[in-house]
C-alpha cells in the first residue's frame, strides 16, 4: 500500500463534494511530476484530502478506486491521466498547515518542500501522524 496527498481548492471541489458524489475522477492535473505520481497510484492506496488556498488543512481520507487512465478533460491523445477516488472518512478535526509545520514528525513532508504540487506521495509515518493529529 502507498499513501498520497491530493490538494484541491474548496471552491473548485471540496471534500464535501467528494462525499456527496461518492467518487470522482481526479482530473485536471497538468504538472508532469504530479502526473507521474497519479500513474503510480493503485486501487486501495489511501489519500489525504487537503483543502488548499483558503483553509489550508487536511480534512479527509480517500481511497484510490481505479488506477490511472486518460484524463477525459485533456486533449485526446495527450499524456495526462486521472485516477478515480472515493471518500473513506472525514477527519474528526481538520489538520491545519500550521499544525503540520509545527510537528517534527512532518518536517520532511512534501507539502512543506513542494508546496505548489497538487499530488504527492507520503511516507506511512507521515500519513499516520496526520491521522493522529486529526483524531
Amino acid at each position: 500500500m502507498q499513501y498520497w496527498l491530493v490538494k484541491s481548492e474548496p471552491a473548485a471541489y471540496a471534500w464535501l463534494d467528494l462525499v456527496r458524489d461518492g467518487a470522482t475522477d481526479w482530473t485536471g492535473v497538468r504538472n508532469f511530476q504530479a502526473r507521474n505520481y497519479l500513474q503510480q497510484m493503485q486501487p486501495g492506496d489511501l489519500v489525504l484530502y487537503y483543502h488548499s488556498v483558503t483553509s489550508k488543512e487536511v480534512v479527509g481520507v480517500a481511497e484510490v478506486a481505479a488506477p490511472a487512465a486518460p484524463d477525459a478533460t485533456a486533449e485526446a491523445g495527450s499524456a495526462w491521466v486521472a485516477v478515480r477516488l472515493r471518500p473513506q472518512q472525514a477527519l474528526e478535526r481538520p489538520v491545519s498547515l500550521a499544525q503540520i509545520k509545527q510537528d517534527a514528525r512532518l518536517s520532511q513532508i512534501g507539502l512543506l518542500r513542494q508546496s505548489r504540487l497538487s499530488v504527492m506521495p507520503l511516507r506511512a509515518a507521515e500519513f499516520d501522524a496526520i491521522l493522529e493529529l486529526g483524531s
